[in-house]
């Protein structure tokens, strides 16, 4: 048979994962965290899984779950943003980044990602028949080079993928960044589809610097992001779209044929406590920055060197001074014999591009951070 997908397999975090199980060794491979969302926000779920409200729900969303994203939306990044007409509720982000690149890029177009990149995004270019541009985002800062960005645009280029806060660095772009992708997509027509994921998670009074704000800049671009990032709940995968009219028309075309909609009482749900407990994502960025701190706090005894992390729940660790072994054999052999999971930096370039950095998730409650601290402090 031949595949579509040649040179895909299983994802890096499925595999870290089932290595952490199998050897009982503490999980901060993937990312997601270890410990519940809001007992308000479950009693919320539960109340609706006992009403009866458990069939389809429309299409594109609930239509409260819809409203109260227009409101963050509005709030947050002063955006007025039409409920019909340009918020559509998916099944996670993965699903909502899969359905906006389907949208707008055709067989021949050339899509541009910034390497190191989530692991979703070329397979969903390839798709369509078009191909991936790589450039890569330069340590410690992993910023665009725009003249480089400009030189990579060809009259085939159709769209550009950008993700900030950046999965996996923990970077987040400025506003001078935001400014040079808009005059970029302006001059060129091209669309921008922004996975923008851990929009609550930026640190050290940094302003999150979404699409949403650019007024030009969202006329051409797909908004991403996670109810499940923002919530403790990535188990429940539930995200959504923010796009203007026309490619929200787009878009809904591919959705409806991919999941059609998603799970009724969680999607219902997601909005009582959003419209009732703001202050939970206004908070957000203070609660990880607080792990973040405990988590290298403890690790100041140690051999790593720390790259800056600016939002995500995501630390990067140079592990220079301990191995010089590449990160993946590390990684590896670190969950099956030192017990913590890691993710290795270079599987998130496409040219595998070496560097001794691990990803850290440090999305878990303060007593895993202790103890995985305190076995990385032995190294």
């Amino acid at each position: 048979m031949h595949s579509k997908l040649p040179d895909v397999g299983i994802t890096i975090f499925t595999v870290m994962s089932r290595l952490a199980e199998e050897h009982g060794a503490i999980n901060l491979s993937q990312g997601f965290p270890d410990f519940d969302p809001p007992e308000a926000l479950l009693d919320r779920v539960q109340y609706y899984l006992r009403s009866g409200r458990n069939q389809y729900p429309p299409m594109m969303g609930v239509p409260s779950l819809r409203e109260a994203l227009a409101g963050k939306v509005r709030d947050v990044y002063g955006l007025e943003v039409d409920v019909e007409r340009e918020v559509t509720v998916t099944s996670g982000a993965t699903e909502a980044l899969f359905c906006a690149i389907a949208a707008v890029v055709r067989s021949g177009d050339e899509v541009i990602v910034f390497d190191p990149a989530y692991d979703s995004y070329e397979p969903a270019i390839t798709l369509q028949g078009a191909t991936t541009r790589h450039l890569t985002l330069a340590a410690p800062g992993y910023r665009p080079d725009w003249e480089e960005v400009a030189a990579a645009i060809s009259p085939r280029t159709r769209a550009i993928v950008i993700n900030t806060p950046h999965n996996p660095t923990g970077a987040a772009w400025p506003a001078e960044d935001l400014q040079a992708l808009e005059r970029l997509v302006v001059q060129h027509g091209l669309y921008v589809i922004a996975d923008e994921v851990y929009e609550h998670i930026v640190f050290d009074g940094r302003r999150h610097e979404s699409v949403c704000r650019y007024t030009d800049l969202y006329q051409r671009s797909f908004v991403v992001s996670s109810l499940g990032k923002t919530y403790h709940c990535t188990g429940w995968k539930i995200g959504y779209c923010v796009a203007p009219p026309a490619l929200t028309a787009e878009f809904r075309k591919i959705h409806q044929y991919v999941t059609f909609t998603s799970h009724t009482p969680t999607q219902l749900g997601l909005a009582d406590f959003l419209a009732a407990h703001p202050e939970h994502h206004e908070q957000l960025g203070a609660f990880y920055q607080a792990k973040r701190d405990l988590f290298l706090r403890l690790l100041e005894g140690s051999r790593f060197a720390v790259l800056p992390s600016a939002g995500t729940y995501f630390q990067l660790l140079d592990y220079s001074a301990i191995s010089d072994e590449t990160d993946k054999a590390l990684a590896e052999r670190w969950t099956r014999e030192v017990g913590v999971a890691s993710i290795p930096l270079s599987v998130f370039y496409a040219a595998g591009q070496q560097a001794p950095v691990l990803r850290f998730c440090f999305a878990k409650d303060d007593a895993t951070l202790t103890r995985a601290a305190e076995i990385l402090c032995r190294l």
